[in-house]
Order: structure tokens, then sequence, then C-alpha cells
């Protein structure tokens, strides 16, 4: 084996990490007799060689050597080398991605272009291991063969002329899973695939291969699902959990005895065969072995791979059917927009005597939320049900999810006040570095208004670091947190001013800013006025807007406030000039210092000048030509804020709503700036485009920020703001000028 790997100029090439002449005692390591050292070289290909999925010159070398294991029978966890082969070669570069490549990434390209070419060009291998003795092989040939074979049709002959003779049911769903990949690459084959996963969601004796069929079907050919695929979906969870439990060992992934299947084709009949599947014994995590580094150095240090199978085995333990959450995210993945199915899916898996069945709906749960508008009342109260369960990782879980919806999580708002209340020492939550910080339930309740929550906010104004999150919960409890301002106002005046002042100060004055509390206007200008020179100026923005927020009730903070306005060009000059006109109403001692923060250099600057000009409203309509001007500005952003402004000092709207509508369709995140405008501009006419744009958002399914592989934490709360305030501006019940 490996012959010719010493003559390779390994050290020529580089990897992530630096020269790849580590590689050959990295592939002779994927052979080694030792599981341990397996694990390590294994680890030290995804994280070197191929890491993040990059290709380099050592890893095209590579592929020659790592077809060589895994044809090799004597060769342990070939399963895992044939996954790497995938990764390797499964790169598709289309058309679109070809004329986005820039000349810094033409060599990346042309790396991915060759493994892909070189792995496909021995895919061929793959026939044979799909009938291999070791499962694990078995395991992963499928889906290298649906992925880098150029011969679609001979791989979904193969795939279901093996379904009736494999044992192992996990193999069996990958042979499913396969199937659909097929269809999904080649879109020609998608009704022939999309017929059999028919006859197979139908007849096959089990249900996990059911549930297995009705996943791909919803990927590749959604057209082709029963009508009732909630109820038969959930017959076939309710089936899965009654079947009984039979222990066995195959090492990591556990041993399932023969379940029996079909190979349905349109012309026959389904094969019977005995209805069984196993469940898998609890599992422990396994503490990773030391393994040798090959320099000489005996190391114990988990790799990546090794705790990811820790976590799998931990997520996993006492699962009959571990590959079941799989199936269920992928049904929720292929029913996309079809709310309703979806919703009514995970309603029944959240009332499952099951609890891991339960966390992982809570999960989806929260997936689905994210992304897709639509009525969750019920579901919402079925997560917050979840709160009193003993099991820990089913309450945690379901509180992060409520602690994401804001306003929906309304249904479960006494599930959450029982919660607080039945665990009082859980309120905030300490880590090993950074500042504690309030637990899930207790921002979820103050998200909703609730003053159920003001008791744990007062408890963690009393602890000796304050939590970083508290000035944001006020901020949500608005009048309710009224009580809380002597205690933000005692902490304020005894945070010391030095380099961690910011951290200390700025929960307290975002809770002051709040609630408006103007009578703490003299602990806010100590801060102002001994602002640290770390951190320094956040801080000093930060107390400015306290003080504006106070309004007239700061009228003892004017004369520091004329101070910082008369030296232009910094950046406390604008927050300054906001906040004296918010106090004072002087708007000639602003309006010029606002003017020449439209002449900044920085885009930033320029956008809160904008942004201060429209609050002076038509005594600022001077500067509305030097607006104007900025409709035209390459950033989005300050065109947005700009044409704003433009309307707020000039009352005039055909400029504004133009450049609006514009951004609108230009950059999706702006439209909740957008849409409060045209909110408070009172009714939109009937029949105008902006009329047309707010009903389309309307009736659009899909969140205007929904992500695909991230989201943020406030992308619902935004996406509902948004909702509000279409209907809003449709309605006229906002206030403004319609000139």
């Amino acid at each position: 084996m490996f012959s010719g790997i010493d003559e390779v100029d390994w050290a020529s090439m580089e990897h992530a990490y630096g020269p790849a002449d580590d590689v050959p005692e990295l592939l002779r390591g994927l052979a080694s007799a030792d599981p341990a050292e397996r694990e390590a070289a294994l680890d030290g290909m995804y994280g070197a060689v191929h890491h993040q999925g990059d290709v380099y010159a050592c890893t095209l070398a590579c592929i020659p050597f790592l077809f060589e294991l895994v044809v090799d029978p004597g060769v342990q966890d070939r399963g895992g080398v044939v996954e790497l082969l995938t990764s390797i070669g499964g790169f598709d570069l289309d058309e679109d991605d070809e004329a986005e490549i820039d000349e810094d990434e033409i060599e990346g390209a042309a790396n991915y272009a060759m493994a892909a070419a070189a792995v496909t060009a021995g895919a061929g291998v793959f026939f044979e291991l799909i009938a291999d003795e070791d499962p694990g092989v078995r395991l992963a040939a499928p889906l290298a063969l649906a992925t880098l074979h150029r011969h679609p049709v001979r791989v979904l002959a193969l795939l279901r002329e093996r379904l009736p003779v494999e044992p192992d049911e996990e193999v069996r769903l990958a042979l499913v899973e396969a199937a659909g990949r097929v269809a999904l690459r080649h879109r020609p084959l998608a009704e022939r695939v999309g017929k059999w996963l028919g006859l197979l969601a139908s007849r096959a004796d089990s249900p996990g291969l059911r549930l297995a069929a009705l996943a791909q079907l919803a990927r590749c050919s959604p057209d082709g699902l029963p009508g009732d695929v909630v109820p038969v979906v959930s017959g076939l969870l309710r089936q899965m959990r009654s079947v009984p439990e039979e222990s066995g060992d195959r090492g990591d992934r556990g041993e399932h005895a023969p379940p029996g299947g079909i190979a349905a084709r349109e012309d026959d009949e389904p094969e019977p065969g005995p209805d069984t599947t196993p469940d898998a014994e609890p599992v422990d995590p396994e503490p990773v072995a030391p393994a040798e580094t090959g320099r000489g150095e005996h190391v114990a240090t988990p790799t990546l791979v090794g705790q990811l199978r820790s976590l799998s085995a931990q997520e996993n333990a006492g699962r009959g059917a571990p590959w079941a959450a799989d199936l269920l995210r992928t049904l929720h993945v292929g029913l996309d927009d079809r709310v309703g199915d979806r919703t009514a899916l995970l309603a029944d898996q959240l009332r499952s005597p099951d609890r891991r069945q339960r966390i992982d709906a809570v999960r989806m749960s929260g997936g689905l939320i994210r992304a897709w508008r639509g009525p969750y009342e019920e579901l919402v109260a079925l997560v917050g049900d979840q709160l009193s369960d003993p099991e820990p990782r089913l309450a945690e879980a379901a509180s992060h999810v409520l602690e994401e919806l804001f306003g929906l999580a309304a249904p479960a708002a006494d599930a959450l006040a029982a919660r607080l209340a039945a665990d009082p020492g859980s309120w905030v939550k300490t880590w090993a570095s950074g500042p504690p910080g309030l637990c899930s339930p207790v921002k979820a309740l103050a998200r909703l208004g609730d003053a159920r929550a003001v008791p744990a906010l007062a408890a963690a104004l009393e602890l000796p670091q304050v939590a970083h999150d508290v000035g944001f919960a006020v901020g949500h409890l608005g009048a309710t947190a009224r009580p809380l301002a002597g205690a933000l106002r005692r902490r304020l005046a005894e945070v010391e001013l030095d380099e961690g002042a910011y951290d200390r100060a700025s929960p307290l004055l975002a809770g002051l800013t709040a609630l408006r509390a103007g009578e703490a206007a003299p602990e806010v200008l100590r801060v102002l006025r001994g602002a640290p020179e770390y951190r320094g100026e956040w801080l000093r923005t930060a107390a400015l807007r306290a003080l504006g927020s106070f309004g007239p009730a700061a009228r003892e903070a004017v004369p520091e406030l004329r101070a910082l306005v008369r030296r232009p060009g910094t950046a406390s000059a604008t927050e300054a000039a906001e906040a004296l006109w918010a106090v004072s109403g002087d708007a000639d001692a602003v309006l010029p210092v606002l003017i020449e923060g439209l002449r900044s250099d920085q885009v930033h600057d320029r956008r809160a000048a904008a942004v201060a000009l429209g609050a002076l409203g038509p005594r600022a309509a001077v500067v509305a030509p030097r607006l104007r001007g900025l409709l035209a500005h390459e950033e989005l952003w300050l065109r947005v804020d700009a044409a704003i402004a433009l309307w707020e000092v000039s009352g005039r709207t055909r400029e504004t709503v133009a450049a609006l509508l514009t951004a609108w369709e230009q950059n999706r995140h702006v439209r909740v700036r957008v849409a409060e405008c045209l909110a408070r501009m009172g009714p939109v006419p009937e029949g105008s485009a902006a009329a047309h744009v707010l009903r389309s958002e309307l009736v659009s399914v899909r969140r205007h920020n929904a992500m695909d592989g991230g989201y943020g934490s406030h992308d619902i709360h935004e996406d509902e703001k948004l909702l509000a305030l279409c209907r809003q501006a449709l309605r006229g019940t906002g206030k403004g000028s319609t000139s």
C-alpha cells in the first residue's frame, strides 16, 4: 500500500497550517490498527488537508492513496475515508460561480475542479463497496455514488437492487437518501425517483424506511406527497416508538437486526419482510485515547472527530432510532413553505411521550418560526409546556426558542412566569469569563413586556456585577419597569470611571434611557464628564443618548452639551447636538453642527447627522438641497436616512418615496426603516407603487430576513415589526404629511 508516497514532494506543498510534509504520516495513520491513531489521522485530514472544505495541492496528491485505503478490506473505519473522498470530490462549480471568481480565486477553483474530476474518475469502486462486509462502508458508499458517479441511471438501478438484500436499517435509509440526492442533482430523473419513493412511502414494511421515503419525496418531488402527510408521519413515529428494543454492539454505530424491506418498482409488488426497528442501548461517551503524533510525542488532546462522536453519543443515548431526527429535519426542509403541515407535524411531535423527540421538535419549531410566517399560537403554547419538564435539555431548548420570539411568545407567558418562580436562583447566569447575563426565561418574559420579569431584574441589579443585558430587558418592559429607576440610578453612581467603566455603566445607561428617568441626570452627567480614555467615546455616546431621552428634565446638562457642540468634527458633536435639541429645543445652536456632520468623510457620521436633522423637522428646512444631493450616494443606508430626513424637513413625499422603494428592492434589511417612514407619512394611496410593495410583503410567507445557514437573535422580532408597520401604513394610522 501507498506505493510511491515517498516520491511525492510533499514539503513543497502547503495545507491550512503550513508545509504538507506531515501528510504521509496522516495517510498511514488512516490505515493504523490503533483506533485512536486512525481518529487522529482523520481529524488531521479534515483539520489541515481539507480544512473547512478547502482543496490544496496536497489534497489532490492524497486522492490516489485514499482510494487505495477504501478498497483494502484490511483497513478499518474505511467508511470515514469514503466520506472524506466524497467531500473532497463533491464540489459543484456552476456557471454562476464561475462568473463570480476573481483572479485571486482562480487557483482554488482549479483545485476544486481537479479534485472533482479525480474522485469522479475513480468513483466506480463505490459500486463494489455498496455490498462491503463493513456496514460503515456500506453506509457511506450510497451517498458517494449519488454525489460522484457520472452515470446516475446505473446508480439508481444499483440502489434499488441493493435495498431488498441490505440487512442494516441505517444503511437502507442511506440508500433511500442517495436516491433523493440523485434526483436533486439530475432533475430529469426526479419523476422516476419520485414514483419509486412514493411506492416505498406507502408499501414498505419498515416505518423508518417509509419515513425516509417521505422525507426524500418532500425534497425532490413534493407534489408526490400524500395529502394526509401529517397523520401518516405521526402514525409512523408512533410505530417506531412501539417497536421493542433489541441490544447489540457494533462499535460507535450500534448493531441492528435485519429489518427487511422492499425495492418497489413501478410495475411490481413489494416483497414482504420482517418489520423490526431495533433500539440502540444508551451509550456513554468514551474518552478519547492518547494518540501518537508520529513525531515522538504522545498526546491526549481530544480530536475534533472524537468530540463530535462523543456529542453524538450523548445526544442519541437511549434513542431507539437516532436517525429519526435527521429524517424529520429532512422532511421539514422538503415541506418548505407548507407551514400548516409543518406546524401540525411539530405539534404532534411536541405531544410525544418521547422526550428526545420533543427536544428535536422544540429546536425545529424555532427554525420554522424563524424562517416562515404563520399562526403559531398552539405551537408556542406547546413549546411553553416543555418548560416544566424535569429533563434539563428539554426545558433549556424551549427557553432559548421562546427568548427569540418576543411578542409571539405570549401563549407561553404563564409557563415562563412559572419557570421563573420555581427557580429564582437561575435568574442570572454567570460564566467563567465575561459579565453575567439574564437567563432565557427572564429575557423572554421581559420581551413580552410582562411585569412578572421585574423581580428578576431587580435581583440582577443587586448583584456585585450587573448583568450585561439588564438595560435591554428594561427597554422592552418600558413603563412597567419604572420601579427599577432608583436602583439603576444608585448603581450608576457607584460605577468607577476607570478602564472598565463602559462595561459596567452601559447596561445601566441603557435602562435609564429606556425609562426616560430624568431624575438620574446628575449621575449621567458625572459619567459624561469623567469618561476614561479607553472606550470613552462609546461611554460618552451612551450618556448623551440618556440625556437626550430625558428631554427638558435634563436641563442642568445644557451648559455641558453646548460645550460639546462647540467641538465640531468630533464623534460626540452630533450626539451632543441631538441631545441639546431634545433638552432645550435650540435649533440655532445645533443646526450648524449637523450641517457640518453631513460633510464628514465617514458615512456613519453623515448618517447620524441626517437622522438628527430629520428630528428637527421644518426647523432644518434649509438643508433640504443637501439631503436631496445624498439621494444619489453610493451607500444605500445613507440614501435611506437622507430620504427620510428630506421628508421630515420638507414635508414632500415624491422624492422620498421613490428613493425608499428603490432601496426596499435593493436590500431587504432596510425594509423596517422604510416601512417606519411610510407608516408615519399616513395612508399610502391605493394603487400606488408603495401600496403594491407593502401588500406584496404582507402576503409573503417567507420572513424578509430569513437566511439559509444562519440567523440573528432579533430576526423574528424585526420581521413581525415590519408586518405591523406595513399594515399601519396601509391603514393610515401614522402621523405625518402626505403632500
